[in-house]
């Protein structure tokens, strides 16, 4: 389960960091997930002004002293992706053009995450550009929510703390179903290893449905791999984006006997008629985190349900700036 952070080193974060003030600056992908996050450290946003020329090109000012600080810049690079990279990479580089001491870039979702590989000849791996493009750019650490891979972690030569929405998953699940009737699913081969672990920290059983994707964005469901029949499925993943995943897993376990279908998503990117998708489907209950800022398609999806994650990350933010392990909020 999620450990609190001690009384005593949140009283340091929201005073100080080990060397100098803290300052927590807000770029414009998630500003109600910023807030949440300055009030679970008791600290004010620090005022600054982050707008865009009649080009859209991008304007920064940091409106504080922020001297000798331990900055913390929170920002997802979700949709508009670009625009939003570039937001934090500019922030990044006024706060080291202010004299801030460490700059750590808080991405609770990191953007180009999925492109961890080349998937063929002649083709790029973005997510290590974008994480280059961070590192040159000045940030001194980095803190992420459930990365795409967690090789990803190793694209920074900068400490990176990749965080775990599963402890916030556990506790919602506990308190809402009963345990002895719920399989946790994995929605294709590649995520058995994070559905095994939601599993094993709620003691149930595990299946996974096996797929074959004919080509990006589509995937045909093929087989469930365990019996699933009686039991309320939980389909666990880190993104969801189109549903065309979820939407046909639903479709295969309802087939073969599953009493209901949930699904717990870390990142809802859930672009196009995702949600509208997600409505219309078989899916009881769709839950994703605050990681990237809700639509409004979303919000109002019969549903669809949000986590919020702002604790989480503000006790993360409270033992890095204390100097404090952030490892043992998983333990």
């Amino acid at each position: 389960m999620l450990n609190v952070v001690s009384s005593k080193a949140r009283e340091e974060a929201s005073m100080s960091g080990k060397n100098g003030s803290i300052k927590l600056v807000a770029g414009n992908s998630n500003p109600a997930l910023a807030q949440a996050i300055a009030q679970g450290l008791d600290l004010p946003l620090t005022k600054a002004v982050v707008r865009r020329f009649a080009d859209m090109e991008i304007f920064v000012e940091i409106q504080e002293n922020v001297r000798g600080s331990d900055a913390f810049i929170i920002q997802s690079t979700s949709f508009p992706a670009n625009d939003h990279l570039m937001e934090l990479l500019i922030i990044t580089d006024a706060l080291r053009r202010s004299s801030a001491r460490r700059i750590t870039a808080v991405i609770p979702y990191f953007g180009y995450a999925r492109q961890d590989r080349k998937s063929g000849s002649r083709t790029p791996i973005s997510a290590k550009l974008v994480a280059n493009l961070i590192t040159h750019a000045g940030v001194d650490r980095v803190m992420t929510l459930d990365l795409h891979a967690t090789q990803i972690q190793g694209f920074f030569d900068i400490p990176t703390d990749n965080l775990f929405a599963a402890p916030v998953m556990v506790r919602d699940i506990r308190e809402r179903f009963d345990l002895g009737k719920v399989m946790v699913v994995s929605p294709d081969v590649g995520g058995v290893a994070r559905a095994r672990g939601l599993a094993k920290r709620i003691n149930t059983p595990l299946a996974i449905v096996d797929k074959r994707r004919e080509r990006a964005g589509e995937s045909e469901v093929m087989n469930v791999i365990g019996d699933v029949a009686g039991y309320s499925c939980i389909l666990v993943d880190d993104i969801v984006d189109s549903g065309g995943t979820l939407v046909n897993a639903a479709d295969a376990l309802i087939a073969k006997g599953a009493k209901d279908v949930y699904a717990y998503i870390t990142h809802g990117v859930l672009s196009g008629g995702a949600a509208a998708r997600i409505a219309g489907s078989k899916l009881k209950e769709l839950v994703i985190t605050d990681s990237i800022l809700p639509t409004d398609a979303v919000t109002k999806a019969p549903n669809i349900r949000t986590l919020p994650i702002a604790s989480l990350i503000s006790d993360a933010i409270a033992r890095t700036a204390a100097e404090e392990s952030v490892s043992s909020l998983f333990d």
